[in-house]
């Protein structure tokens, strides 16, 4: 099946704009591990597979992202993403939706662009080869790995992560659509000698059960 044209879904009196469609797509994708352009914004929920469990997350997702307060139920009376998204749009304010849904676009693939390199830097291999729609445990984030990864997030903006949620985050897509609401932050500081050796001390203390995972992500330094 072809990628689909979601322009022409979304030219249509009475709509959302095309930068919030393409927005709330883009989040469902995420949840359904689906590529974007695959899915039919014009395609009601119940037919996508959206059950009540992912539509609980896509909501939540789609919240942070525009700093709504939708509720899962609200997709009852807006049962397609296309009329979901004029939802959003007006819960938003229709006059800074559309721009800030393209700023929030850019900020995302900027971001994703960190986390896949940091990522791959823990899984050794290329950040291309990591596609951002599978979920952490398919690529082999384990607990240490999944610890490792939220200090570098941390450190490179700011943020207290204490782990990567499989539920709220579950692929990189959901993490930096996550990273993109917070409060921005400087570059990230350069990794010193001694961050690394702390890094280190904490791992093994995790590996031989002297702590626990949440035990040394609470003592990880910011700056790896």
């Amino acid at each position: 099946m072809p990628p689909l044209d979601q322009s022409r879904a979304v030219t249509e009196p009475g709509t959302a704009p095309a930068a919030v469609v393409a927005a709330v797509v883009s989040e469902l994708a995420g949840v359904l591990k689906l590529d974007p352009g695959r899915i039919d914004p014009a395609q009601s929920f119940r037919a996508l597979g959206v059950g009540s469990v992912p539509a609980v997350r896509f909501v939540s997702l789609v919240n942070r992202r525009f700093g709504t307060a939708l509720t899962a139920t609200a997709l009852a009376g807006h049962p397609t993403p296309l009329a979901f998204a004029a939802l959003v749009a007006r819960e938003a304010g229709d006059s800074g939706a559309e721009a800030g849904a393209v700023a929030d676009e850019a900020a995302v693939r900027e971001i994703l662009g960190v986390l896949r390199e940091r990522l791959a830097a823990l899984l050794g291999c290329e950040p291309d080869a990591i596609d951002p729609a599978t979920p952490f445990e398919l690529l082999g984030v384990d607990s240490i790995r999944a610890a490792k990864f939220a200090a570098a997030v941390n450190d490179a903006y700011g943020m207290d992560e204490r782990v990567v949620s499989p539920c709220e985050h579950p692929n990189l897509a959901a993490m930096a659509a996550h990273v993109a609401n917070l409060p921005a932050a400087g570059p990230p500081p350069a990794a010193g000698p001694e961050a690394a050796e702390e890094v280190g001390a904490l791992l093994d203390a995790v590996r031989e059960d002297r702590i626990s995972v949440d035990e040394a992500l609470t003592r990880l330094p910011h700056r790896l």
